[in-house]
C-alpha cells in the first residue's frame, strides 16, 4: 500500500484524501493512518509546489554547482554538506559519482547574487577545493511534470 500511495502523492501531493482512499481502493481512515505513520517515519518529508517561474513577473535565477571537497577524516562528505545545506541560498545538495563530489541547486534574483554566494561563501569554505557553475537557462520538465511554453508562433508560415 505504502509504494502505491507514494506514487500517487509525488505527483499530485494535494490529491484528496477521499480521492486517494477511492484510487487506492482502501478506507479512507487506513490511509489517513498510512500517510501520518509516513509522516512520522520520516518517508514523507514535506509537500511542494511546482511554480513555472518564467510565466511570472518574478525574477529568479537557478544554478546548479558541482563542488570538489576534500572529505574530512571520520566524516566523509557528510559534514561538509551539512554546512552548505545550511544556507538558506541553498534548495538542495546531493552527494554525486563522477569528477566532483556535491551538486549544489541554489536560487537568487540574478546572476551576480549566485556568483557572489559561490564566491564569498561556498569557495571560502576550507575543504573545498573547486566549484563549476551552471545557470539554468529554461525548464523544459522538473520534477517529472512537462513546463509547457504556451506562447503561440505568430511567424508567417511559408510553403513552396
Amino acid at each position: 500500500m505504502r509504494e502505491r500511495i507514494l506514487a500517487i502523492i509525488e505527483k499530485n501531493s494535494r490529491i484528496d484524501l477521499k480521492e486517494l482512499a477511492i484510487i487506492m481502493g482502501e478506507p479512507e481512515i487506513e490511509v489517513a493512518n498510512e500517510l501520518k505513520a509516513m509522516e512520522e517515519e520520516g518517508i514523507i518529508c514535506g509537500y511542494h509546489t511546482l511554480i513555472d517561474w518564467e510565466k511570472t513577473n518574478i525574477e529568479k535565477v537557478t544554478a546548479l554547482i558541482e563542488v570538489r571537497v576534500t572529505p574530512q577524516r571520520g566524516q566523509g562528505f557528510d559534514k561538509i554538506a551539512e554546512r552548505i545545506y545550511k544556507y538558506p541560498e541553498v534548495n538542495s545538495v546531493y552527494l554525486i559519482s563522477g569528477g566532483y563530489d556535491l551538486l549544489v541547486t541554489l536560487e537568487g534574483k540574478t546572476l551576480k547574487e549566485v556568483s557572489g554566494f559561490v564566491t564569498d561563501k561556498l569557495s571560502t569554505l576550507e575543504t573545498v577545493m573547486s566549484t563549476a557553475t551552471h545557470f539554468i537557462l529554461k525548464k523544459y520538465k522538473d520534477h517529472g511534470t512537462i513546463l509547457k511554453n504556451d506562447e503561440v508562433d505568430e511567424r508567417m508560415k511559408v510553403t513552396p
